[in-house]
């Protein structure tokens, strides 16, 4: 480390004598005249030109002369005298420049690590996929998963890697993830329903069409999608087929058990489609919807399908997860609790189970 320093040290010293060799240079070539004077007389032919050309007015071509030339004239008055450094400053420089340099070194020392060895991406990696995951950031799990989606064409892998870039905040890297995903995957609807949804936030909770779309797609491969058919009726909404979405929900609603609470959020999710055009009969349709609603109805809907089908480690992880990012500790804990009485013999999914548990709730 110490002969990096002592190289830096001299490429630094090298880069400096060349700056101020260079500056004394142009200091000495500078001249007798002031360069101002050629730019004010360029301006005055440009004026010229510009009127000549019919872009400007008369009016205005002379009144801009008339500034112009006081510019030039004001100029020409001044005497020109092109700047050097006095020669009894010159050491004064240099000796500020190495002292700059030598602080720069010593406080490095003091408060640095120049016997750490250095950190290659390639090595940092593999640190990470050597380590639990629940002590991984967000960033750092994106970088472990590109590189084993890169060995390993997975569309699980795919998947897994989307929901850290959403962690990541990188929505166009989720997307792009979820559509390679598909590829390997195409009868998955909860990947389509995953692009879709993905697409929505990108969209600032619009229903735009690309996310229509995958929704339509993950319909087609699960014609009892709840997620799905959710957003699709959005859409109506928000494209004002208010009928239409009404007409969805309320199909929805029908499907399910008078116990289940999923039929209170598509309730309100009707209320808020009918309100504003009973309020307002000639207001437009509503265009945000309840992010909320939207939310809780995905992991009721999840929920649900655990109820089904309990033998889903991966399922009870975005379970925990979802609980713990709405806030609802009660239900995380019920659902962490029975998660891991399901899975108490597999110490990997009892660390993701742990990690789900810690995830930050929503402000």
């Amino acid at each position: 480390m110490i002969t990096l320093w002592v190289a830096a040290g001299a490429l630094s010293a090298a880069a400096a004598v060349i700056i101020l060799l260079r500056a004394a240079g142009a200091a000495s070539n500078a001249g007798s005249s002031d360069p101002t004077l050629e730019v004010y007389r360029r301006q005055l032919k440009e004026l010229d030109a510009l009127a000549d050309s019919g872009l400007i007015d008369k009016t205005e071509h002379a009144t801009a002369k008339v500034e112009a030339s006081r510019r030039l004239l004001g100029a020409a008055d001044q005497a020109f005298a092109p700047w050097t450094a006095p020669t009894a400053q010159r050491p004064w420089v240099g000796a500020i420049i190495a002292l700059a340099g030598a602080s720069a070194l010593a406080l490095y020392l003091l408060v640095g690590s120049p016997a750490f060895r250095d950190q290659p991406m390639a090595g940092r990696i593999a640190h990470w996929r050597s380590a639990p995951p629940a002590g991984l950031s967000a960033p750092e799990m994106v970088a472990v998963l590109k590189q084993v989606t890169a060995q390993r064409q997975d569309p699980e892998g795919f998947r897994y890697l989307a929901l850290a870039e959403v962690q990541s905040e990188n929505l166009s890297g989720a997307a792009r993830a979820l559509r390679r995903a598909i590829v390997l995957a195409p009868q998955r609807s909860d990947l389509w329903e995953m692009l879709g949804e993905v697409l929505v936030m990108q969209a600032n909770g619009q229903e735009a069409g690309a996310a229509q779309n995958a929704f339509q797609e993950a319909l087609k491969r699960d014609p009892k999608s709840m997620t799905a058919r959710f957003h699709l009726a959005r859409g109506k909404d928000q494209a004002g087929d208010r009928d239409g979405a009404v007409a969805i929900l309320r199909a929805m609603q029908s499907e399910l058990p008078p116990s289940d609470p999923r039929r209170q959020d598509l309730e309100q999710s009707i209320k808020e489609v009918l309100s504003p055009h009973l309020a307002q009969p000639s207001a437009s349709p509503a265009s945000g919807g309840d992010q909320m609603g939207v939310i809780r109805n995905m992991v009721a809907g999840l929920a649900e399908k655990l109820k089904a089908n309990p033998d889903d480690p991966e399922g009870w992880v975005r379970l925990v997860r979802s609980y713990a990012v709405l806030g609802d500790t009660s239900a995380r804990d019920a659902a962490l609790a029975q998660a891991r009485g399901r899975y108490r013999g597999r110490a990997d999914i009892m660390s993701q189970l742990d990690a789900a548990s810690k995830a930050e709730a929503m402000k």
